[in-house]
């Protein structure tokens, strides 16, 4: 497939939304207890919003239609406490691939445009958090060569339904 790598603007925003529900069914189906079925994490005017912030970019993987196949959310992250070294850190939000041509490389090449953009800007490092029972993405992480660089743990107590 030949692709292309851009930043997303406005008429990118119906594909992007259904992808968002793609990833959405993935959370959901995996954690149910957790995330909601049929909901997706951003509404356009979030997307609009995302689109005028300095800390935030959205890359899109387009087709030869310039079509949205993939998109990468990313936030910048300026880390400076007392515990912590003062860094930048470029944070991807969310990566997705449409399901429908995954397998092609897509994430790879979204995943090395993220890296090229972190150095440009001057960033430390790359981050994200990944939900332990998305397999996939845990490996395809993996294989990309990220590396677990914190662990969060949880002992659910009650049924969701209770809550």
């Amino acid at each position: 497939m030949n692709m292309t790598i851009r930043k997303a603007d406005e008429k990118d925003f119906d594909k992007i939304s259904k992808l968002l529900y793609q990833v959405q069914k993935v959370h959901s189906d995996a954690r149910p207890d957790l995330f909601r079925q049929g909901a997706k994490k951003y509404d356009d005017n979030d997307l609009k919003d995302i689109l005028e912030d300095g800390q935030k970019e959205i890359f899109v993987a387009t087709d030869e239609q310039d079509s949205v196949v993939g998109y990468a959310f990313c936030i910048i992250e300026l880390i400076d406490s007392s515990i912590q070294r003062k860094r930048k850190t470029l944070y991807i939000d969310d990566l997705c691939v449409d399901e429908t041509v995954r397998g092609q490389h897509i994430g790879m090449a979204l995943y090395d445009y993220v890296l090229e953009f972190a150095r440009e800007i001057g960033c430390y490092n790359v981050t994200l958090n990944v939900w332990a029972d998305n397999k996939d993405a845990v490996h395809f992480y993996e294989k990309i060569g990220m590396h677990i660089q914190k662990i969060g743990m949880e002992k659910i107590l009650r049924s969701a339904d209770d809550v």
